[in-house]
Parts: structure tokens; sequence; C-alpha cells
């Protein structure tokens, strides 16, 4: 019998490499590269011998650390960072006594978790950057493919007017790169170096405290907060919100799929593979898995995005409660985006697109969809209102008889006045009266080729 490092359903809706980030065991060593380089910049300033730099620096890989130990002081100790600075003290003492001494000099608890949080969030954005790009190339490919396919537009779930597949896709595609717009702003502006000792004046550094805040940020590639942040977490709360609103536009495409993956309809299906979508008892059934996945992960966010929220209102220098709520929020914020965009990549690359299912579906109101055309053309020569009365009474004789827009309206006299046989079919095909769609796509193409 083997084990699992997670739990069973981490890669239901989760990537490993995402998972891989916010592992226990990747989670502990960040906090011990912060733990190595605030050594090094006491170190550069006198704070600390240099000595000490390299019994400590050695001693910061998390295999040399008991984690079930950890796990289970850090109930006692109220959070990770104080366990884990007596695991590290007493591994450091084990080579040098005189270099434990230096252990965690200057910095408290929340400086740890906080910066290793936001060396997290780094590797979690890099992520999330090629998860972006790959999914934008895929959609952009989609399309152009697809910029002329017609397929009915549905408003309140009731056809509605022709639109295009491709105008869909690049709808999505609109907004992911909006997203990455807010992605490289959050890279910019979110990430920053939290030290401010126990009470957030970096008293305990004296007049070395500024050239070590310094180093500290510099060694660790982290942006240098003009103060410390302890219990302002407008950072955090903004991670939060980009990766809840990232898996609510995944989330509405998985949504938008699935509906046209019902059976009745069979516009779209996602990719498929061997085990991919079967059922454990109906061997015709082929799922969309990838987007109940994604949809799970949209159902899960809003209340983690709230967590995080609610936990902005902290206490004076250290929070009671808020603080602590997110460590469970974010990471699981981060895996559920990180798997969610894993999906919705892989849909897209390869999803089936049926046109003939699309065109049976745009003729199912045997032209019905098209009497917003009609008027508008009739209403040019009768005046709007006329045309509106007489469209939506040839529209109720069709339903009556059972008959189709274009039959009626080719039998009324007033129609056959004013539309000859060759204009009444033209306005009646769902192709000519998809609008704006191909050049809303086009404009999307543009924007995507001219920013990469």
């Amino acid at each position: 019998m083997t084990s699992i490092d997670g739990r069973l359903t981490d890669l239901i809706v989760g990537a490993p490499a995402m998972n891989a980030v916010w592992s226990p065991a990747d989670t502990v060593q960040a906090m011990l590269d912060v733990e190595a380089a605030l050594a090094r910049a006491c170190a550069a300033h006198g704070v600390i011998p240099s000595a000490a730099v390299g019994p400590i620096e050695a001693a910061c890989d998390v295999g040399l650390l008991d984690l079930p130990a950890l796990m289970r002081d850090a109930a006692l100790g109220g959070n990770l960072a104080i366990p884990l600075v007596k695991q590290l003290t007493a591994v450091v003492k084990a080579r040098d006594a005189e270099a434990a001494r230096y252990v965690h000099w200057g910095a408290t608890s929340q400086d740890i978790i906080d910066t290793g949080m936001m060396l997290q969030l780094r590797a979690a954005y890099d992520q999330l950057d090629q998860g972006l790009r790959q999914a934008c190339d895929a959609l952009a490919v989609q399309a152009e493919r697809h910029r002329d396919t017609p397929v009915v537009a549905r408003t309140w779930l009731q056809q509605a007017l022709p639109t295009t597949q491709g105008y869909k896709f690049a709808q999505w595609l609109d907004a992911l790169m909006r997203l990455q717009l807010q992605l490289s702003a959050l890279r910019q502006d979110g990430l920053a170096l939290q030290f401010g000792g126990a009470a957030g004046t970096l008293a305990s550094l004296r007049e070395a405290a500024p050239a070590v805040t310094a180093s500290l940020a510099s060694d660790l590639g982290l942006p240098q907060a003009l103060v410390p942040w302890h219990t302002l977490r407008d950072r955090i709360a903004g991670a939060a919100s980009f990766l809840g609103t990232l898996i609510g536009v995944l989330g509405k495409m998985a949504r938008d799929i699935s509906l046209q993956m019902q059976t009745e309809l069979g516009e779209l299906a996602e990719p498929a593979a061997a085990g991919k979508g079967g059922s454990s008892t109906m061997p015709h059934k082929r799922n969309p898995v990838g987007c109940a996945a994604v949809l799970s992960a949209a159902v899960r966010a809003p209340g983690l995005v709230s967590t995080v929220l609610a936990g902005m209102v902290q206490e004076h220098e250290r929070a009671l409660g808020g603080w602590q709520a997110e460590w469970e929020a974010v990471p699981e914020l981060a895996r559920l985006a990180g798997g969610s965009l894993a999906q919705i990549g892989q849909i897209v690359a390869g999803i089936e697109v049926n046109t003939e299912r699309m065109a049976e579906h745009l003729g199912a109101t045997r032209g019905f969809i098209l009497g917003e055309a009609v008027m508008l053309a009739l209403g040019d020569r009768i005046g709007r209102l006329d045309a509106h009365h007489l469209v939506d009474h040839a529209v109720k004789t069709a339903v009556a008889e059972g008959r189709t827009l274009h039959d009626v309206l080719a039998a009324d006299p007033t129609v056959a006045s004013h539309l000859d046989a060759g204009q009444l079919a033209a306005l009646l095909d769902p192709a000519n009266y998809s609008g704006q769609a191909a050049a809303f796509v086009d404009a999307v193409l543009a924007k995507r080729k001219h920013h990469g």
C-alpha cells in the first residue's frame, strides 16, 4: 500500500505544479528561505556574526525538519512559525551552538509567514501567467477558426438571435486578456516584503533596521514595503479577489460549454480522452467532466474570497483570527485557480464544434429568430410599428398552422410588395444577421496580436 501527499481530490480541480507550490513541504521551505535570507541580511550589516550565516543557511532545508511534529506543535503555538523557529534552532545548534543564538534575529512570526506567502504567491502568479497565455492562444485559434460559424445566441436560456461561435470564443478571450493585465499589475504592486518585528517598528534592529530591510528585500527579490503591513491586508485581499474573479470567468466559460454539450444540443464537446467523461453505469455517456471541475471551483471560490475580505478588519498591530483565516483560504483559491485554468486550456485547445447541430438549432424555430431582421427591413418602408404588428401576426400564424415564417411572409401581399423572394430569403438566412459579431472577433484578435 502506498500513501499520498495531499487529498484524494487534489487533481480533480487542481494542477500538479500549482498544488506543489502550496504543499506542506513547499510552504515550510518558503518560510525557511526567508529565515536564511534574514540571516544573510543581518550579517551583512553587522547585526549578527557572519560566521553564523553558513550554519543557518545549511539548516534551512525542509528535509531536515519533522513536519508531523511541526503540524502538531503549531496547534499549541497558534501558527507554524513558532515551532518552525524552534526546530530550526535545534538543527543549527546541533551543528554550531554559537550560530543557533542568531536564528530568527529581529523578526516576528508574522514576518516569516507573510513573506513566505509572498514567495508562494509569486510562484503561483508565474504559473497563472503561463496558463493564461496558453488559454488565450487556444481561444484566439478557435475565435479565428469559427469567426463566421453561425450559432444561436440564447438569452434567458431561450433562443434569441443568430451570433457566431467565434464571437463567443472572442468574448472569453477578451475577458482573459483583461485578467492578464490585472495579473501584471498584481505582480508589480501586490507583492511586498513583510518585515516589522514584534510590533511593526523594527525596534530590535536599532539603527540597522533600514539597511537590513533593504538587503532582505533585495535578497528575496520582493519589493520593499514603505511600512510593515501586519494588519493592513489589502495586498492579500487583492490576491484573493483576483483569484476569485479568474475562477468566476473560467466558470462562466465552463457553464456555456457544458450547456452547449447537452445531448439535446450537442453543439460542442470536450476533447475525448481514454477514461474521460464516462459513466459507471451508462456506456453512452460523455460527461463534461472538465467543465464540472471548473464549475465546482467557481462554487467554492466566493466563500473563500469572502473569508479573506471579512478578515481584513483587524485589531491594532496584530490580528486575532482574521490573519489566521487567510492561511487556508488563499492557498485553496490559488489551487482552484491553477486547476481551473489548466482544465479550460485543455478543453478549448481540443474542443469539438458540431456545425451541423448548430445549423439545426438555427432552424429549429422555423425562422422565428429572424423576425427582427424582417421587421426592420419592412420598417424602412411601412414604419416600425406597422412592421412589428405584421411580423408578430405572421409568427403567430406560423405557430398556429405549423408553417415556417418564410412561407407565411411570402404569402403576405404587403411583404411581397416591398420585398422580393431573394430579399426575403436573405433576411431569413442566419448567416446574414450576426450583426457586428465578426467585427468584434477581429477587434479582439487584433488586440491579442498587438499585446501578445
